[in-house]
Protein backbone atom coordinates (compact mmCIF):
# COMPACT_ATOMS: atom_id res chain seq x y z
CA UNK A 1 0.00 0.00 0.00
CA UNK A 2 2.55 2.27 0.42
CA UNK A 3 4.42 1.81 -2.91
CA UNK A 4 1.60 2.26 -4.84
CA UNK A 5 1.09 5.61 -2.11
CA UNK A 6 4.58 6.72 -3.19
CA UNK A 7 3.90 5.42 -7.16
CA UNK A 8 0.89 7.78 -7.44
CA UNK A 9 3.00 10.87 -6.72
CA UNK A 10 5.48 10.16 -9.48
CA UNK A 11 3.55 10.26 -12.57
CA UNK A 12 6.78 9.44 -14.55
CA UNK A 13 7.07 6.38 -12.97
CA UNK A 14 3.79 5.28 -13.00
CA UNK A 15 4.07 6.17 -16.81
CA UNK A 16 7.19 3.80 -17.20
CA UNK A 17 5.48 1.31 -15.42
CA UNK A 18 2.42 1.41 -17.37
CA UNK A 19 4.67 1.13 -20.57
CA UNK A 20 5.90 -2.54 -19.07
CA UNK A 21 2.60 -3.84 -18.26
CA UNK A 22 1.55 -2.97 -21.72
CA UNK A 23 4.73 -4.27 -23.10
CA UNK A 24 3.77 -7.75 -21.05
CA UNK A 25 0.09 -7.63 -22.11
CA UNK A 26 1.67 -7.24 -25.87
CA UNK A 27 3.90 -9.69 -25.46
CA UNK A 28 1.52 -12.16 -24.49
CA UNK A 29 -1.27 -11.80 -26.70
CA UNK A 30 1.11 -10.28 -29.51
CA UNK A 31 0.08 -12.69 -32.29
CA UNK A 32 -3.32 -11.61 -31.63
CA UNK A 33 -2.84 -7.55 -31.19
CA UNK A 34 -0.43 -7.70 -33.73
CA UNK A 35 -2.57 -6.21 -37.30
CA UNK A 36 -0.34 -8.34 -39.63
CA UNK A 37 2.22 -11.14 -39.48
CA UNK A 38 5.53 -9.31 -38.48
CA UNK A 39 7.25 -11.80 -40.86
CA UNK A 40 4.62 -11.51 -43.65
CA UNK A 41 6.65 -10.84 -46.90
CA UNK A 42 3.37 -8.73 -49.51
CA UNK A 43 6.25 -7.24 -52.54
CA UNK A 44 3.58 -5.38 -53.81
CA UNK A 45 2.97 -3.07 -50.52
CA UNK A 46 7.04 -3.00 -50.06
CA UNK A 47 8.53 0.66 -48.49
CA UNK A 48 4.93 2.41 -47.98
CA UNK A 49 4.69 5.29 -45.59
CA UNK A 50 2.82 5.43 -42.74
CA UNK A 51 -1.06 5.18 -43.53
CA UNK A 52 -4.65 4.12 -42.30
CA UNK A 53 -3.69 0.84 -43.54
CA UNK A 54 -0.04 0.38 -41.92
CA UNK A 55 0.53 2.95 -39.42
CA UNK A 56 4.18 2.86 -39.49
CA UNK A 57 4.29 2.02 -42.74
CA UNK A 58 5.84 -0.95 -44.59
CA UNK A 59 9.53 -2.21 -45.02
CA UNK A 60 11.69 -3.28 -48.23
CA UNK A 61 9.71 -6.50 -48.33
CA UNK A 62 5.88 -5.11 -47.45
CA UNK A 63 6.37 -6.28 -43.82
CA UNK A 64 4.04 -4.47 -41.63
CA UNK A 65 6.28 -2.39 -39.06
CA UNK A 66 4.17 -1.85 -36.38
CA UNK A 67 3.79 -5.62 -36.14
CA UNK A 68 7.36 -6.01 -36.48
CA UNK A 69 8.01 -3.06 -33.65
CA UNK A 70 5.32 -5.12 -31.22
CA UNK A 71 7.29 -8.34 -31.98
CA UNK A 72 10.49 -7.01 -31.64
CA UNK A 73 9.72 -4.95 -28.20
CA UNK A 74 8.57 -8.67 -26.85
CA UNK A 75 11.89 -9.99 -27.77
CA UNK A 76 14.02 -7.45 -25.91
CA UNK A 77 12.03 -7.82 -22.87
CA UNK A 78 12.79 -11.52 -22.80
CA UNK A 79 16.31 -10.69 -23.21
CA UNK A 80 16.47 -7.98 -20.49
CA UNK A 81 14.27 -9.97 -18.30
CA UNK A 82 16.42 -13.41 -18.76
CA UNK A 83 19.83 -11.49 -19.23
CA UNK A 84 19.27 -9.74 -15.98
CA UNK A 85 17.97 -13.17 -14.24
CA UNK A 86 21.32 -14.35 -14.89
CA UNK A 87 23.35 -11.38 -13.89
CA UNK A 88 21.36 -11.19 -10.55
CA UNK A 89 21.87 -14.78 -9.91
CA UNK A 90 26.04 -14.86 -10.10
CA UNK A 91 26.64 -11.38 -9.17
CA UNK A 92 23.89 -11.61 -5.41
CA UNK A 93 26.06 -15.53 -5.01
CA UNK A 94 29.55 -13.86 -5.48
CA UNK A 95 28.53 -10.95 -3.65
CA UNK A 96 27.00 -12.72 -0.75
CA UNK A 97 29.79 -15.05 -0.26
CA UNK A 98 32.29 -12.29 -0.18
CA UNK A 99 30.64 -9.89 2.06
CA UNK A 100 30.02 -12.71 4.53
CA UNK A 101 32.93 -14.90 4.57
CA UNK A 102 35.57 -12.47 4.22
CA UNK A 103 39.59 -12.90 3.64
CA UNK A 104 40.61 -14.93 0.90
CA UNK A 105 36.88 -15.65 -0.54
CA UNK A 106 36.86 -11.37 -0.78
CA UNK A 107 39.88 -11.57 -2.49
CA UNK A 108 39.59 -14.17 -4.99
CA UNK A 109 35.70 -12.37 -5.65
CA UNK A 110 36.92 -8.70 -6.02
CA UNK A 111 40.16 -10.23 -8.08
CA UNK A 112 37.50 -11.47 -10.44
CA UNK A 113 35.45 -8.46 -10.16
CA UNK A 114 38.72 -6.09 -11.14
CA UNK A 115 38.95 -8.69 -14.55
CA UNK A 116 35.42 -8.26 -15.66
CA UNK A 117 35.91 -4.84 -15.26
CA UNK A 118 38.99 -4.62 -17.40
CA UNK A 119 37.36 -6.94 -20.23
CA UNK A 120 35.60 -4.69 -23.12
CA UNK A 121 32.12 -6.10 -22.80
CA UNK A 122 30.94 -5.42 -26.09
CA UNK A 123 33.58 -6.66 -28.02
CA UNK A 124 33.50 -9.72 -25.90
CA UNK A 125 30.33 -10.47 -26.13
CA UNK A 126 30.07 -10.02 -30.71
CA UNK A 127 33.21 -12.32 -30.12
CA UNK A 128 31.27 -15.15 -28.24
CA UNK A 129 28.18 -15.00 -30.00
CA UNK A 130 30.09 -15.07 -33.38
CA UNK A 131 32.00 -17.87 -32.24
CA UNK A 132 28.73 -19.50 -30.40
CA UNK A 133 26.05 -18.57 -33.26
CA UNK A 134 23.52 -16.02 -32.92
CA UNK A 135 20.00 -16.95 -31.42
CA UNK A 136 18.20 -15.41 -28.80
CA UNK A 137 18.97 -17.78 -25.73
CA UNK A 138 22.69 -17.67 -26.78
CA UNK A 139 22.83 -13.32 -26.65
CA UNK A 140 20.40 -13.95 -23.23
CA UNK A 141 23.20 -16.07 -21.70
CA UNK A 142 25.94 -13.96 -22.86
CA UNK A 143 24.55 -10.99 -21.41
CA UNK A 144 23.66 -12.21 -18.34
CA UNK A 145 27.31 -13.77 -17.65
CA UNK A 146 29.26 -10.05 -18.77
CA UNK A 147 26.61 -8.10 -16.72
CA UNK A 148 26.75 -9.30 -13.12
CA UNK A 149 29.11 -6.97 -11.36
CA UNK A 150 26.73 -4.15 -10.06
CA UNK A 151 24.61 -6.66 -8.26
CA UNK A 152 27.96 -8.33 -6.57
CA UNK A 153 28.92 -4.43 -5.60
CA UNK A 154 25.94 -4.14 -3.69
CA UNK A 155 25.32 -6.87 -2.48
CA UNK A 156 28.66 -7.31 -1.10
CA UNK A 157 28.67 -4.08 0.42
CA UNK A 158 25.53 -4.61 2.31
CA UNK A 159 26.23 -7.53 3.22
CA UNK A 160 29.57 -6.83 5.00
CA UNK A 161 27.26 -4.22 6.96
CA UNK A 162 24.28 -6.41 8.01
CA UNK A 163 26.96 -9.47 9.18
CA UNK A 164 27.91 -6.94 12.37
CA UNK A 165 24.77 -6.43 13.13
CA UNK A 166 23.44 -7.54 16.41
CA UNK A 167 20.58 -10.16 15.52
CA UNK A 168 23.52 -11.87 13.33
CA UNK A 169 25.39 -12.31 16.40
CA UNK A 170 22.75 -13.70 17.66
CA UNK A 171 21.57 -16.18 15.48
CA UNK A 172 25.27 -17.22 15.36
CA UNK A 173 25.00 -17.50 19.41
CA UNK A 174 22.41 -19.72 18.94
CA UNK A 175 23.73 -22.05 17.35
CA UNK A 176 22.91 -21.48 13.91
CA UNK A 177 24.45 -22.64 10.55
CA UNK A 178 26.29 -20.05 7.67
CA UNK A 179 23.66 -20.99 5.36
CA UNK A 180 20.74 -20.64 7.75
CA UNK A 181 22.53 -17.13 8.64
CA UNK A 182 22.38 -16.01 4.94
CA UNK A 183 19.11 -17.34 3.83
CA UNK A 184 17.23 -16.06 6.86
CA UNK A 185 18.85 -13.03 7.95
CA UNK A 186 20.87 -11.64 5.09
CA UNK A 187 19.11 -12.45 1.90
CA UNK A 188 15.42 -11.44 2.92
CA UNK A 189 17.85 -7.70 3.90
CA UNK A 190 19.18 -7.73 0.26
CA UNK A 191 15.86 -8.01 -1.45
CA UNK A 192 15.13 -4.58 -1.65
CA UNK A 193 18.48 -3.45 -3.08
CA UNK A 194 18.22 -6.27 -5.57
CA UNK A 195 14.66 -5.85 -6.69
CA UNK A 196 16.17 -2.31 -7.70
CA UNK A 197 19.24 -3.38 -9.23
CA UNK A 198 17.56 -5.82 -11.23
CA UNK A 199 14.93 -2.97 -12.93
CA UNK A 200 18.03 -1.07 -13.76
CA UNK A 201 19.73 -3.77 -15.26
CA UNK A 202 17.07 -4.77 -17.70
CA UNK A 203 17.56 -1.71 -19.52
CA UNK A 204 21.42 -1.92 -19.33
CA UNK A 205 20.71 -5.84 -21.04
CA UNK A 206 18.21 -4.72 -23.52
CA UNK A 207 20.58 -1.46 -24.78
CA UNK A 208 23.42 -4.51 -24.63
CA UNK A 209 21.23 -6.64 -26.92
CA UNK A 210 20.70 -3.85 -29.59
CA UNK A 211 24.08 -2.67 -29.35
CA UNK A 212 24.63 -6.57 -30.45
CA UNK A 213 21.88 -6.96 -33.29
CA UNK A 214 22.62 -3.13 -34.77
CA UNK A 215 26.21 -4.93 -35.19
CA UNK A 216 25.01 -7.57 -36.84
CA UNK A 217 25.90 -10.09 -34.02
CA UNK A 218 22.76 -10.15 -31.99
CA UNK A 219 19.49 -11.57 -32.39
CA UNK A 220 18.49 -13.38 -36.32
CA UNK A 221 16.64 -11.83 -38.44
CA UNK A 222 14.31 -14.49 -38.27
CA UNK A 223 13.30 -13.51 -34.38
CA UNK A 224 13.98 -9.82 -35.18
CA UNK A 225 14.40 -7.49 -31.86
CA UNK A 226 14.25 -3.95 -31.75
CA UNK A 227 18.03 -3.61 -32.38
CA UNK A 228 18.20 -6.42 -35.52
CA UNK A 229 15.05 -3.78 -36.93
CA UNK A 230 16.93 -0.44 -36.65
CA UNK A 231 20.14 -2.12 -38.39
CA UNK A 232 17.52 -3.02 -40.87
CA UNK A 233 15.92 0.13 -41.34
CA UNK A 234 19.34 2.09 -41.20
CA UNK A 235 19.91 0.80 -44.59
CA UNK A 236 17.06 3.01 -45.87
CA UNK A 237 17.16 6.14 -43.55
CA UNK A 238 19.20 8.44 -45.98
CA UNK A 239 17.09 7.50 -48.92
CA UNK A 240 13.93 8.96 -47.47
CA UNK A 241 12.10 5.57 -45.38
CA UNK A 242 12.62 7.27 -42.26
CA UNK A 243 9.83 4.82 -40.79
CA UNK A 244 11.65 1.50 -41.22
CA UNK A 245 14.37 2.58 -38.47
CA UNK A 246 12.69 5.56 -36.59
CA UNK A 247 9.87 3.89 -35.34
CA UNK A 248 11.69 0.96 -33.92
CA UNK A 249 14.46 3.56 -32.67
CA UNK A 250 11.38 5.55 -30.81
CA UNK A 251 10.46 2.14 -29.30
CA UNK A 252 13.62 0.99 -27.59
CA UNK A 253 13.83 4.80 -26.20
CA UNK A 254 10.84 4.42 -24.74
CA UNK A 255 10.86 0.62 -23.00
CA UNK A 256 14.51 1.73 -21.92
CA UNK A 257 13.65 4.66 -20.71
CA UNK A 258 10.49 3.05 -18.89
CA UNK A 259 12.38 0.63 -16.70
CA UNK A 260 14.77 3.15 -15.40
CA UNK A 261 12.35 5.32 -14.32
CA UNK A 262 10.44 2.50 -12.73
CA UNK A 263 14.00 1.54 -11.78
CA UNK A 264 14.59 4.78 -10.13
CA UNK A 265 11.97 5.12 -8.66
CA UNK A 266 11.78 1.87 -7.08
CA UNK A 267 14.99 2.75 -5.99
CA UNK A 268 13.49 5.62 -3.90
CA UNK A 269 10.50 4.02 -2.41
CA UNK A 270 12.50 1.05 -1.18
CA UNK A 271 15.28 3.11 0.66
CA UNK A 272 13.87 3.66 4.42
CA UNK A 273 16.11 6.91 3.93
CA UNK A 274 14.43 8.65 1.28
CA UNK A 275 11.13 8.00 2.50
Amino acid sequence: MELWKALKRRRLAMAGGAVIALLVVVGIAGPWIAPYDPLAQDLSKSLLGPSAEHWFGTDSFGRDILSRVLYGARISLIIGLGAASIGCLIGVSLGVAAGYYGGRIDQAVSYLLTCQLALPGLLLAMSLVFLIGPSVPVVIGIIGVLHWTYFLVVTRATTMQIRSLDYVSAARALGCSRWQVIAHDILPNLLNQIIVVFTLEIGVAIIAEASLSFLGVGVPATRPSLGTLIRVGNEFLYSGEWWITVFPGVALVILVLSVNLLGDWLRDALNPKLR
